[in-house]
């Protein structure tokens, strides 16, 4: 372990032996830092923080402070984190609330960029790619390998399926479906051929998705969204790329203000 002595790691910390740690930083007691972890100066790791490893945290990142959120209670709430993200300057990722399940989650394999925002209980997937200044609202559910460009702005209990791509400054207060592109406020642009392809999918999947998108989202002149939504037969031989994007939508319907999650916050 490379622990340089301008730094203070709490004498219950859990660090693994070969953590790198540089000066001015600051390890909480309830934090466990697993093996191959490097801190930059300036890192600050707090909370009930369990993280994996092989990640990067770059100066000024703070991990695992308590939500921003008035009904947090001050009980000891969670962060988990996986492997190998990157969480570049001044990114903040607070732990859960009581009320919201208790945990916050990042998965692996990401790219946070300066200054984005993880609320708490947040669900974020692995293999995202996350632009300078985005903002996660509470609760909010990512999936896997979604691209996203600076200062989007995402709602609380919003869902963003696999594969999904936001475009910069995008204000998102739906659920955004997987595979496809979003623009400006909640606007479905496409699919997200070029991440579709990087992911090894098939020509053959890009073009079913794309027709269904044309009948879905552009081609509204003769028939209603929900009508053209409830055409779709899941059961029969559904291209499965399809069948996960119409699922997506009608789970997203029946819900509140266009967000499933929204209709659960009661329960």
């Amino acid at each position: 372990m490379t622990i340089h002595p301008l730094s203070f790691i709490d004498p219950q910390a859990h660090v693994a032996d070969d953590c790198e740690i540089g000066p001015f930083c600051v390890i909480g007691p309830d934090v466990t830092l697993g093996p191959g972890n490097k801190l930059h100066n300036n890192v600050t790791l707090t909370g009930h923080t369990t993280i994996g490893k092989d990640n990067v945290f770059f100066p000024n990142s703070v991990i695992g402070a308590v939500p921003q959120d008035l009904k947090y209670l001050g009980g000891p709430c969670k962060l988990e984190i996986g492997h190998n993200n990157r969480f570049r300057e001044s990114v903040t990722v607070h732990v859960g609330t009581e009320d919201g399940g208790g945990v916050t989650r990042v998965g692996s394999n990401n790219l946070l960029m300066v200054n984005v925002h993880i609320a708490h209980d947040v669900q974020l997937g692995s293999g995202c790619v996350i632009g300078n200044n985005a903002m996660f609202a509470g609760h909010i559910v990512c999936g896997n390998n979604v691209a996203m460009m600076g200062a989007v702005g995402i709602h609380h209990f919003v869902t963003i399926g696999d594969y999904a791509y936001l475009g910069g400054a995008a204000r998102i207060h739906h659920d955004v479906p997987p595979f496809v592109k979003v623009d400006g406020a909640d606007q479905i642009r496409g699919v997200n051929k070029l991440g579709m392809l990087r992911a090894g999918c098939s020509q053959a999947d890009i073009d079913a998705l794309d027709d269904a998108c044309r009948k879905l989202f552009y081609d509204r002149k003769q028939k209603p969204f929900a009508i053209t939504l409830a055409e779709y037969d899941i059961a029969n031989g559904l291209n499965p790329h399809v069948k996960s994007l119409i699922e997506f939508l009608r789970r997203r319907d029946a819900g509140k203000n266009g967000r499933y999650l929204e209709s659960k916050r009661a329960k």
